[in-house]
């Protein structure tokens, strides 16, 4: 529910709703102005204003909802999905985030008993779908700023336009439920005080909806150039009187090219022949220069194996594309044996370009001190695990980079520099961790600061690896020790074989048809023929024996994982 109070100069949205259950109709109405709101008919799922006084004391249930995400209609009819719960994650720009914590669908759906035997198969089959959605993580949303755009492109804008609708402001690239918002229209943080000096890291990833999905059942770019698991990555720093921000950009290797599940631990990547690939790929790149500017493609795959062809397609491809820069690192090569130290030979390689490119930063009343002038696109196989380890290691150069121009530091000092201070396992240890609060410091320097935001820097990016991860291949992501604390740990090794085997499991029995039926890539029609009377096969079936490997496997996890898959 939107408003536009005259004396705001931007939109807000009502943060608290009451969800009046009534025997045929749902009832929504604004907390803080209770003449506001619609009802929901139960039979077809039509929208109508309040009007007038409504008579409440007939209703079956009242409860507290925090939001209306979306509605979506499948055969027997209407579902509106609405946040019954959610939690204050921190800022961005100085505006409350909230995380969904939990959210339910109100069925209106009075047709079920006109369907055929086969069609309430299929409905009950959606319904289980939606029972995804409403616990799928990682959903985040403010009711006073948009969180779609990067800093840069915010302040790119044209006048006016903070006074659009927060529905108008989004980059519908990153609006995870812009498809079932068509009826209705429309982080992770860490905070730190230094003497009474507030300095924020926020870390902020906003992931494409054009081509959604999960590990295995979504590779590649489609004819148009989008990729799976296309996420930009914002890493926003406020210290001071400034504010900078560094983007980078990740996303499936851009080919055609599947991964048929077949039961095999890491089933054999198949790259499809097609006369438009050159186009695919051009398509892709086109759009990261349009949208960002001069790109470096970082390629972290192996160079050998089965990997190998699929590298040296990208590669082939790529030296068709002068306006865009390749670089291929084979991370598991390079980096092998936790020999993580080798990322510093990657960006020796880039060193030249990454500066040019920059970040954006300006004062907080607005005066423009530099641009980011293009961005570093990131992929492994799943971009996940190897990806994360590689950008959290650039983000932490941009990072001191921008604290080097902020205090006006050598450029010798550097986060790096100081993490063996006598302070850093203490702050490490006093990082509460849900906010990342500290208010005890002793008197404050710039080797805190620095000590500090790595700190930072490091939780946060092993918490949106999570994310990410979690998204993506249903579990947390591999690695994520390494990111933390510089190394591989034996807690670290154990968490990712138990990782790993879920995602083998995950990936041969379950699949991302609840992702694709929300965002529009699959439309519910019943004059269609069943999408699930295909020769696909049975999960049921083959249960018993996922879970013989599964638990078999966990038994030899630490030291037959060591690498697993990233």
């Amino acid at each position: 529910m939107e408003i536009d109070p005259p004396s705001s100069k931007h939109f807000k949205l009502w943060n608290q709703l009451e969800l009046h259950e009534f025997q045929h109709k749902f009832l929504i109405r604004s907390v803080q102005s209770p003449d506001h709101g619609f009802s929901i008919d139960r039979s077809d799922g039509t929208f109508h204003k309040l009007h007038g006084e409504v008579n409440l004391e007939t209703a079956s249930k009242v409860s507290t909802v925090f939001g209306v995400a979306g509605t979506i209609r499948l055969l027997a009819g209407t579902y509106i999905l609405v946040i019954t719960s959610q939690k204050d994650v921190g800022t961005y720009l100085g505006f409350p985030v909230f995380r969904v914590m939990s959210m339910k669908f109100l069925s209106c759906n009075a047709d079920l008993r006109n369907l055929t035997n086969q069609q309430k198969k299929d409905e009950a089959y959606f319904q289980a779908l939606l029972k995804v959605v409403e616990e799928t993580p990682g959903l985040y949303y403010s009711y006073e700023t948009d969180i779609t755009l990067n800093l840069q492109r915010r302040c790119k804008m044209a006048d006016g336009w903070m006074s659009k609708p927060i529905w108008k402001q989004a980059d519908p690239r990153f609006v995870w439920n812009r498809n079932i918002l068509e009826d209705l229209i429309e982080n992770k943080t860490g905070q730190l005080k230094l003497n009474n000096l507030p300095s924020t890291i926020t870390l902020i990833s906003r992931r494409c909806t054009r081509r959604l999905g999960t590990r295995m059942w979504r590779r590649g770019a489609n004819l148009e150039g989008d990729t799976a698991n296309f996420i930009e990555t914002e890493q926003l720093l406020e210290y001071g009187g400034f504010r900078s921000s560094f983007l980078q950009v990740r996303g499936s290797i851009p080919l055609l090219w599947e991964q048929i599940v077949d039961l095999s631990y890491k089933p054999r990547l198949a790259i499809i022949e097609h006369e438009d690939t050159p186009m695919v790929i051009k398509r892709h790149f086109h759009d990261l220069l349009q949208r960002y500017g001069d790109t470096i493609a970082v390629d972290l795959t192996d160079k050998h194996g089965n990997e190998g062809h699929l590298n040296l397609a990208f590669a082939t491809e790529m030296a068709k594309l002068p306006d865009v820069r390749y670089v291929s690192f084979d991370f598991h090569q390079r980096c092998g044996n936790a020999n993580f130290d080798s990322l510093k030979l990657l960006y020796d390689e880039i060193a030249e370009d990454f500066g040019k490119q920059g970040y954006f930063l300006q004062t907080t009343e607005g005066e423009l001190l530099a641009e980011q002038k293009g961005i570093i696109r990131s992929n492994c196989i799943d971009c996940l695990d190897r990806t994360n380890v590689t950008q959290s290691y650039l983000a932490r150069i941009s990072l001191e980079q921008q604290l080097q121009r902020m205090c006006e530091l050598a450029s010798s000092e550097t986060i790096s520099t100081f993490t063996d201070h006598e302070d850093y396992e203490i702050f490490r240890n006093c990082m509460d961790q849900e906010y990342y609060h500290v208010c005890l410091f002793p008197e404050s320097n710039i080797c805190l600061v620095l000590i500090w935001n790595n700190l930072l820097l490091l939780t946060v990016w092993v918490d949106q690896g999570d994310e990410i991860s979690l998204e993506y291949s249903g579990t947390n992501a591999l690695k994520g020790d390494i990111v933390r604390y510089g190394k591989q740990t034996i807690s670290g090794l154990i968490k990712d074989g138990i990782s790993a085997l879920s995602r083998y499991y995950l990936n041969n029995f379950q699949d991302g048809d609840a992702i694709d039926l929300i965002s529009g890539n699959y439309t519910v029609s019943g004059n269609s023929p069943s999408p699930f009377q295909l020769n696909k096969f049975e999960t049921r079936t083959l249960f018993p024996v996922a879970s013989a490997l599964l638990i078999g496997g966990l038994t030899v996890t630490s030291i037959t994982l060591n690498r697993g898959t990233i």
